[in-house]
């Protein structure tokens, strides 16, 4: 098994040096500055992971993988645009359309999505586009839902928001993952679980980020939610009780991943890097 960082770089290379389509034109230097500006890399590592404990190859999964980065980098180009969050920080450097202008950086959202299906095609199944398909639509329909929703979102409403908005592209490097390395419908279960409950605990430290991190240790705006006046969990429960909260998840989480029938010793160092962040 391969330690996270080494899985990340594997990632950082490929991603790299990928290959975009020529009629893209000099629309490639946007959709390469959002790509390779920054990130931790936490869905592709996420795949690479997950189907390493599998059986999997490295080399066969790296395209679902970064396929699934090109979706999250594609999703933060678009967010940052006036008309949704208005964020002119991205990752510590200008978001897409505050270097490049707006109409570019709707175009270059557009390019990023489409290179990620040219990737998640490589397959000789259909099973890994349709994983991303469906994890892109859950994440399109869960930010309409953050839009246009009033403030007045309970617990349960806000739990449903973020098992779309955040929690269908977290449990979707898993879903790939099974569906590289062949692992039948009957045994996905587990690992399925344990992708929800971690796409909670990542969303819940986000929230207590976004409350108490700063510019440079987010490499975005803080306090976006709160100005937004967006129902959180901190807003929800105040600081101390999200972050009792996010600990319950990763307890469950990690007694998931015990569970597994596997080697699972980077995806636990992946759930305490998540939960660990500067919260």
């Amino acid at each position: 098994m391969q330690a996270a960082d080494q899985l990340q770089e594997k990632a950082e290379a490929f991603l790299s040096n990928l290959p975009l389509s020529r009629d893209l034109g000099e629309l490639e230097e946007a959709v390469r500055y959002s790509l390779l500006g920054g990130g931790k890399r936490i869905r592709p590592v996420l795949c690479l992971a997950t189907g390493e404990a599998l059986g999997a190859r490295i080399d066969d999964l790296l395209p679902a993988a970064c396929a699934l980065e090109l979706v999250h980098t594609f999703s933060l180009v678009h967010d940052d645009l006036p008309a949704l969050d208005d964020d002119d920080l991205r990752r510590g450097q200008p978001s897409c359309h505050a270097k490049f202008g707006e109409a570019v950086a709707i175009l270059a959202g557009d390019a990023l999505l489409t290179e990620a299906f040219r990737l998640a095609l490589r397959y000789p199944t259909p099973d890994v586009a349709r994983e991303v398909a469906e994890a892109t639509a859950g994440m399109i329909g869960g930010q309409y839902v953050d839009i246009t929703t009033e403030s007045d979102l309970d617990p349960a409403g806000l739990a449903a928001l973020h098992r779309l908005k955040t929690g269908r592209l977290l449990a979707a490097p898993v879903g790939c993952a099974l569906a590289v390395a062949k692992t039948p419908p009957r045994d996905q279960g587990p690992w399925r679980d344990f992708a929800a409950d971690l796409g909670l605990l990542f969303q819940i430290v986000d929230d207590i980020l976004d409350a108490t991190g700063t510019s440079e240790e987010l490499g975005k705006t803080p306090g976006k939610d709160a100005a937004a006046g967006k129902v959180t969990y901190v807003s929800l429960f105040g600081l101390d009780e999200a972050r009792s909260i996010a600990d319950d998840v990763r307890q469950r989480t990690e007694r998931r991943l015990s569970s597994l029938p596997a080697d699972t010793s980077v995806l636990a160092e992946l759930v305490a890097t998540i939960r660990e962040r500067r919260t």
